[in-house]
């Protein structure tokens, strides 16, 4: 197999900063973020040194999974503006030296996407998943927002006294003229593209092959999206679901020889642009074609083992069926980073050159860091750790000011997946300082907002940590300009631990001893084995609570250091 062009050089050095455009900044008051607003904000970004920025998914659409239902590829929401308002984000960003990268929604449209709605009056139309068997009297199998009625053409989707053999589980009612029923990807108005079956079952005739005309026609559509804006000066994409294209795919074989496909394109269509993954399992998506994949709470090897993350305790959104659970980056101090560290191991020793990880400090889905016991005190240790890890890391906005997750909040645009499960808490406006609505929006009441602002009179903002040089946005940036400045630290460099436990404590480069201490109690360790490295002239780059004192290691609660072992020269 031809092999794939080597990443774009700029990916290595690229500090991700992921923005949700409905709570980021709203420029004309009506209390939903916009391109504009993004654009009046870029200055925070240029300085607090990120250079890689990915969007939410931005296009029209009814919003019904807050813009993961798309009804348009081509346009954008006009909650967030025009055309031309994102194409000046984008030179606004690269004046900057910013790269925007936008979200493509690859394995489902929604239901009043017109490919959809063609789909749903004509039985010779295969770019969605069909069969012909209907649900039974009074079944309704829709369980996302707007379930019952109403998919976009105005029609009942109850299926009357004449239906026919009941569907397989999953399937919805088709909407229109067509008879039948459709599968969904994820919410019943999101139905799911039709990228094939890896295997054929003759008591399923509604399989067909990746390779015939409907899937085809689907992954055109692909390229034509990407191809559309990538010319228009973006810089790649993250992928949604990348992992759940193709259908019954056993390893995912069929879905990976998809994606290799389109980055074979990519790499002479459009070079410099990268695919970033929402797979979860870099060892199998970057070989398959993308050029990074997030280490995330779900997927890989790793599959239901939440300490992968080092920080995902259960607390906030993701705890539907799960008890809360000690991890590495929890006061208690019962985790260990060993889980991390082994995956992450084993996904480099089958990357090798070919891409790279990327660590989020939270998403639009997960919850923040600053969430359930885990409070502000433990986040300089939490970001001395992802700014010194050899991944890519991705800040999620809001993180770099301590931000936290809001319990209790309405559904919003299909915010509640479950009873203990809302994402809309990870989502609230940006604080950006002391003034009305947080300087998020001049809108005229909070409850004309997106989503409601963290009500304690504590909440953290940009502008009070600006004017703060012991602060954490301080710290942030810090770092990155540490991490941008030296090359050892970044993604590329070499990483030895010296001891996986508390405190967790590795050299990057042979020469950069890295401290972390995300426990409440103090923790000591040595670092005397043989191989270890001389730390008898550590100097501190960056550090509070630990000290190093020859081969001993003593880290405060909540401590973190960076230190510099090689000796200065002396002077004159």
């Amino acid at each position: 197999m031809t092999p794939f062009r080597p990443a774009p050089a700029w990916l290595a050095d690229a500090v991700f900063y992921q923005i949700y455009p409905q709570s980021f900044a709203d420029s004309d008051g009506d209390g939903i973020g916009d391109f504009a607003g993004i654009t009046g904000r870029l200055d925070h970004l240029a300085w607090l040194g990120v250079n890689t920025v990915w969007l939410n998914p931005c296009f029209a659409s009814p919003f019904r999974d807050a813009g993961y239902d798309i009804s348009d590829y081509f346009t954008v929401a006009p909650r967030y503006g025009t055309d031309d308002d994102l194409a000046r984000l984008v030179d606004e960003a690269r004046r900057r030296g910013i790269r925007v990268l936008l979200d493509l929604v690859a394995g489902h449209t929604s239901d009043r996407h017109p490919w959809f709605t063609a789909s749903a009056d004509d039985p010779e139309d295969h770019r969605y998943i069909w069969t012909d068997a209907r649900p039974g009297p009074g079944t309704d199998r829709r369980t996302g927002p707007g379930a019952g009625t109403d998919t976009g053409s105005g029609r009942d989707i109850r299926a009357g006294s004449d239906a026919d053999t009941p569907p397989p589980a999953g399937f919805v009612a088709s909407p229109g003229a067509r008879p039948g029923a459709y599968l969904p990807n994820f919410f019943d108005s999101q139905p799911a593209l039709n990228f094939g079956y890896a295997r054929s079952d003759p008591a399923e005739p509604w399989r067909q092959a990746p390779d015939a005309p409907g899937p085809l026609a689907n992954r055109a559509a692909l390229r034509e999206i990407m191809d559309h804006w990538l010319g228009l000066g973006l810089a790649g994409f993250r992928v949604d679901m990348a992992a759940s294209l193709v259908k019954d795919d056993p390893g995912q074989g069929e879905t990976r020889k998809l994606w290799t496909e389109l980055r074979h394109w990519l790499d002479t269509a459009h070079p410099e642009a990268v695919l970033l993954a929402e797979w979860g399992d870099p060892a199998v998506s970057v070989p398959a074609g993308f050029h990074t994949d997030f280490f995330l709470q779900f997927g890989g090897p790793t599959e239901g083992r939440p300490l992968r993350s080092l920080w995902n305790n259960r607390h906030g959104t993701d705890n539907d069926g799960w008890d809360p659970v000690e991890c590495f980056f929890d006061p208690g101090g019962e985790g260990s980073p060993s889980t991390f560290v082994d995956a992450w191991r084993d996904a480099v020793s089958v990357i090798g050159d070919g891409g790279h990880v990327a660590l989020p400090t939270a998403n639009h889905d997960f919850a923040r860091l600053n969430c359930g016991p885990r409070t502000a005190e433990q986040l300089p240790a939490a970001f001395a750790f992802q700014l010194t890890w050899p991944t890519l890391p991705a800040i999620y906005y809001g993180d770099e000011i301590g931000m936290r997750f809001i319990p209790g909040l309405p559904d919003t645009e299909g915010s509640v997946l479950g009873p203990r499960y809302n994402r809309a808490g990870s989502r609230t406006p940006m604080q950006w300082d002391e003034g009305p609505n947080a300087g998020f929006s001049t809108a005229p009441a909070a409850d004309s907002l997106y989503l409601p602002l963290d009500p304690s009179p504590d909440r953290p903002t940009v502008a009070a940590q600006r004017a703060d040089e012991g602060s954490l946005l301080h710290l942030v940036r810090r770092l990155i300009a540490l991490r941008r400045a030296t090359p050892e630290l970044g993604a590329a460099g070499g990483v030895e631990v010296l001891h996986s436990g508390y405190p967790f404590v590795y050299v990057r480069g042979g020469r950069y001893l890295v401290v972390v201490n995300p426990r409440a109690t103090p923790a000591v360790c040595t670092a005397d084995a043989p191989d270890a490295p001389d730390t008898t002239h550590a100097r501190a780059l960056e550090a509070s609570g630990v000290a190093v004192d020859g081969g001993a290691i003593t880290a405060q609660g909540f401590a973190y250091g960076v230190f510099d072992l090689t000796p200065r020269r002396p002077v004159g």
